[in-house]
């Protein structure tokens, strides 16, 4: 096996169990088969979503097939991970709803001719009470215990249903049912794709080996991507919708971004982040990353669109032609923003600076802030706007 293949599937992977015997199988020289499942509980899929489904496109694109899983029977269930109550079962209804728009959106990225979308209900609705009880007993209560979310609840005397102990056991049957070799999921399911192997072996097949991949951190840079958090991008939202969402995240979240949710070599994208730490002014970079994305979800038209519409809302928004050109500088961890806006003289005090972030009142270069834990590193120059009437220029030095 090539070395830049391995370096391919690697990129932006947390962890693979095991790496010596994805090489292998890979080495095995036929079509593996690539597990990945959702479970639909929300009609709208978001780019933290896309994070796992570009790295089943690397797959796909090296010849390897596809197995997209819809979790129409898991998602009656609910997904107990990272939950510190009962997680509240959907609906048949909102699982058959949900999962129609699933298979319409996934196709903006991976080949419909070489994707196959299974439904974990084929074969679990075939599955019998007993045959439930048989796959129940592969594993154990103590087991079960080991994973994080359940010990806490366990030892803060919060309650564990019984129908929560299923969920990571009928995960892991589905491994067996597809016969993955490979399996995805983010960095929070790992024991639930360990629990997959596990079941591999005990019903005589060869382990999956379990791929991990990270939690993309919303528009705040702090919680994950989420629609109830309201710090998402969506992949159905429109292309200026796109384009300001992307251009509003900080410096610092955009070269993760990159390394997650971008296309282009690792290489030209370290090179471009050292061009910024030299001092070029990260907004052409990020520009550079909306217009990608965009053009992946809606086309090349849209993605230059976005952008004439963007600068042309920039203008209008009635910056005045003598603001203020300040430099700070800042320590190595960066400029915190409230500080900034206090040293900018944009507000009176960090509370103050604090309270007008929480409020909307704060733009970045035209972009409301969202993140009033950002920190503003040096060589960067933006304008910064408080309220209606208050700007400044400011460069960040060392």
């Amino acid at each position: 096996m090539q070395e830049d293949v391995l370096a391919q599937l690697k990129r932006g992977t947390d962890e693979i169990l095991v790496e010596a015997e994805l090489i292998k199988k890979l080495n095995e020289g036929r079509s593996l088969r690539i597990k990945a499942g959702f479970d639909p509980t929300a009609p709208d899929l978001h780019l933290g979503h896309t994070v796992l489904i570009n790295k089943l496109k690397q797959f796909q694109d090296l010849g390897h097939e596809v197995l997209f899983l819809i979790g129409d029977f898991t998602g009656m269930i609910g997904d107990p991970t990272g939950k510190n109550v009962t997680r509240k079962p959907l609906t048949r209804d909102d699982v058959i709803e949900n999962a129609k728009t699933y298979e319409q959106q996934i196709f903006k990225i991976l080949d419909p001719e070489k994707t196959l979308v299974m439904f974990n209900s084929s074969w679990m609705n075939a599955m019998s009470s007993a045959d439930l009880i048989q796959l129940a007993a592969k594993n154990t209560v103590a087991r079960m215990l080991e994973r994080d979310d359940f010990s806490k609840r366990y030892k803060g005397g919060q309650p564990i249903a019984i129908h929560e102990f299923l969920y990571p056991l009928i995960q892991g049957y589905d491994s067996v049912a597809m016969r993955a070799d490979v399996e995805l999921g983010g960095t929070d399911q790992k024991f639930n794709l360990l629990v997959g192997r596990q079941l591999q072996e005990a019903y005589g097949q060869k382990p999956q080996v379990v791929m991990t991949m990270p939690i993309l951190e919303g528009l705040d840079g702090v919680q994950k991507m989420s629609k109830s958090l309201n710090n998402y991008i969506g992949i159905a939202d429109t292309a200026d919708d796109m384009f300001g969402k992307i251009m509003s995240i900080s410096d610092e979240l955009m070269w993760r971004y990159f390394e997650l949710l971008s296309f282009r070599p690792m290489q030209e994208i370290a090179e471009w982040n050292k061009e910024c730490q030299q001092g070029a002014n990260p907004r052409n970079y990020k520009v550079q990353l909306a217009q990608e994305i965009i053009a992946r979800f809606h086309d090349q038209a849209s993605a230059v669109k976005a952008l004439e519409n963007f600068e042309a809302q920039f203008k209008r928004g009635a910056i005045p032609d003598d603001i203020p050109d300040i430099e700070l500088t800042a320590s190595a961890e960066g400029y915190a923003i409230a500080l900034l806006l206090k040293d900018a003289g944009l507000t009176s005090s960090t509370s103050e600076s604090n309270r007008m972030v929480k409020q909307g009142a704060v733009k970045i270069d035209g972009e409301k802030l969202v993140d009033g834990k950002l920190l503003i590193h040096a060589g960067t120059e933006h304008i910064y706007q408080v309220g209606k009437r208050k700007f400044a220029k400011v460069k960040i030095k060392c």
